[in-house]
């Protein structure tokens, strides 16, 4: 009975997180569109400075209004030797972000997703190779995610070629941008590491995204000094473009919305899968790119149908792979896996167990929080109102129907996916 009843909760964990992954792409895609103000004079290092403000700002607030502080920070000394990891991962994260920001200055943002995405590659490398996903899947499940794989890495050839061929940047400076694009890739595939480590010592993503951000953070303050040209340049850079970094905190703040529902599908059906299905946001991202900011508008009607054709292979070859399910014997690998990390550390086995069936939901749960919370979140929205208040339309051409309507899915995505996770494992 015990075998049964754990076998159909990991068949419901596999839905739960494709819907995860899902609205993970819907919020990843749209969060970078504001990184296109790095073409109306703001130097990449402070457009990728201001975003990880806002990404350390959300890092702190959502964990603490859907958790608690109380329940985050005993999360963390329970397994204290991930922060480690935590912090690792974000100084990953921090130079794979700088990375994307001058993809999209040199290819555009409908160019750079499906480049930077061949993440999923990556990602299925390393949780073969150290977490034993895929061991046991057998032929057919195997077969799905090589052909997945195979999609993938030929949308993105033909993407770098039709970026060479159709875009009015020169030819150096788009190659630059395909470099930067599939750098980011790299780092992005590997940065699931720690977090895959994690996942299988029982943390919840909340708690570990909260250490995360010190790394990121850290990181991207000492690449923008050395490169951006010191404090008093990056400051004076950032305060005469005050009028618009609000919209590039925003991006950083939706890009943690997007992230931590991509962490939850990568906790609940693995890096291989995971990260395949958030992949999807480079269909949000070209819909942004193409829609709102008319990125293809000087791109040939033979190269528009060509970036399409590509899009849609590398989407497929996502889809493809994430819908590929465990079987028994891949699910007995991966709790191996877990037996392996508990030993490892001395953690508890049916713990960790339950946390990656969403089953621990009521560990740490308080009806009353501390006044620390109300002060965390009160901090976030003042924040937000400085900033907001200093704010101007950003001086692009954009198209207003389709920025509503895009907006509109994310709220959907984000209030969907947000009450399933509630509903079944109050975000555990």
């Amino acid at each position: 009975m015990p075998n049964t009843v754990t076998r159909a909760q990991t068949v419901s964990m596999h839905g739960l997180g494709v819907v995860c992954g899902l609205a993970a792409g819907v919020w990843l895609g749209g969060a970078e569109a504001p990184t296109k103000l790095v073409n109306v004079g703001i130097s990449p290092f402070a457009v990728s400075l201001a975003m990880v403000l806002g990404v350390f700002v959300a890092r702190w607030t959502l964990p603490t209004l859907l958790k608690g502080t109380d329940y985050v920070f005993s999360d963390l000394f329970t397994r204290p030797h991930l922060m480690v990891w935590a912090v690792l991962a974000g100084a990953l994260w921090a130079v794979a972000n700088t990375l994307t920001v001058f993809a999209i200055r040199d290819v555009g943002l409908a160019i750079a997703f499906p480049l930077w995405n061949a993440n999923s590659l990556i990602g299925i490398f390393w949780g073969w190779l150290l977490f034993q996903e895929m061991r046991g899947a057998g032929f057919r499940v195997g077969s799905r995610v090589l052909g997945g794989a195979l999609a993938i890495v030929a949308g993105a050839i033909l993407l770098a070629f039709v970026t060479v061929q159709h875009t009015n940047t020169g030819h150096a400076r788009a190659v630059h941008g395909i470099l930067a694009a599939l750098g980011a890739s790299l780092l992005w595939g590997t940065m699931y590491v720690p977090y895959r480590k994690a996942y299988l010592s029982g943390m919840n993503p909340l708690s570990f995204v909260t250490v995360f951000t010190v790394g990121e953070l850290g990181t991207m303050a000492l690449l923008a000094v050395t490169f951006g040209g010191g404090v008093t340049h990056l400051h004076a850079e950032l305060y005469m473009a005050r009028h618009v970094v609000f919209w590039i905190f925003l991006g950083g703040f939706c890009w943690v919305i997007g992230d931590l529902f991509q962490q939850y599908a990568t906790k609940y059906i693995g890096i291989g899968r995971g990260i395949p299905l958030s992949n999807t946001n480079q269909l949000w991202g070209l819909a942004w790119g193409a829609l709102v900011f008319g990125e293809l508008a000087h791109v040939s009607g033979e190269g528009r149908w060509l970036i399409v054709a590509g899009s849609l292979l590398m989407i497929a070859g996502a889809v493809f792979i994430s819908s590929a399910a465990a079987p028994a014997r891949e699910q007995a690998s991966g709790r191996d896996a877990i037996s392996r990390e508990c030993e490892r550390y001395g953690l508890s086995l049916e713990e960790c167990v339950a946390a990656q069936l969403g089953a621990r939901h009521g560990d740490g749960e308080k009806t009353k929080r501390p006044w620390w919370d109300v002060l965390i979140v009160a901090v976030a929205v003042t924040i937000f109102l400085w900033l907001g208040l200093q704010a101007e339309v950003p001086p692009l051409a954009m198209n207003t129907f389709w920025t509503i309507s895009l907006c509109v899915v994310m709220a959907f995505a984000a209030l969907g996916c947000g009450w399933l996770l509630w509903k079944r494992t109050r975000f555990e």
